[in-house]
């Protein structure tokens, strides 16, 4: 999938670099749901009320088996683009996965080129997201074959340990992009954030 059916897919075709309010990307993080009582069934509820318009399923609890029966339940149950974070094993349970910069190391060892490349054919034509954190790794993510840069963190977030948080900064990085940008971390659904397509939304969701 390339940049543009991402877009309409997402039905943001055209505001990566506007200024126009971005959509919410919502991140289905399963410690969030434990942690506020809430069924897979009630926070897709909590995303109709947003108008969220793609999800990422997060899963560092449940074995495979539930994770499978997670994304299942996700993908019967809205009309929704459905990413996996970072376990590409479970793509065919998903419309796309989304990875991190260590992940890029892990496939193959000092060669993160072929390392998308490998990723990219696994996948074949589903969403791909990349994390990146600074110009550096904004600047190599426009050379891979992926659909969209996660880009922070904003702020603090409660559910990572964040080093280094972008502030406004991120808006002037997220020009540099050629792929569609998701502002990335303590991001509230209330954010204007210049050059992004996507808030990504996390505790957001249970707190508003």
């Amino acid at each position: 999938m390339n940049t543009e059916q991402f877009q309409t897919h997402s039905f943001i075709k055209g505001l990566q670099h506007s200024s126009l309010k971005p959509s919410i990307y919502a991140l289905c993080d399963y410690e969030l749901l434990t942690k506020y009582n809430t069924t897979l069934d009630q926070y897709l509820q909590i995303c109709k009320q947003h108008n969220v318009k793609i999800i990422q399923y997060r899963d560092k609890v449940n074995n495979l088996n539930i994770q499978k029966e997670n994304l299942n339940y996700l993908k019967n149950n809205c009309n929704l683009p459905i990413i996996i974070n970072d376990k590409i094993e479970l793509i065919s349970y998903a419309d796309g996965l989304h990875i991190g910069q260590e992940d890029l190391d892990s496939y193959v060892k000092n060669n993160r080129v072929l390392s998308l490349k490998l990723i990219r054919k696994k996948i074949g034509d589903k969403i791909l997201g990349l994390s990146t954190h600074n110009e550096i790794e904004i600047l190599e993510a426009n050379n891979f074959d992926i659909d969209y840069i996660g880009l922070g963190a904003y702020k603090t977030t409660t559910t990572k340990d964040v080093k280094n948080q972008l502030g406004d900064k991120l808006s002037y990085l997220a020009k540099i992009s050629k792929h569609p940008v998701c502002a990335i971390g303590g991001v509230k659904l209330s954010d204007i954030i210049d050059n992004t397509s996507y808030n990504v939304i996390g505790s957001g969701l249970f707190t508003h």
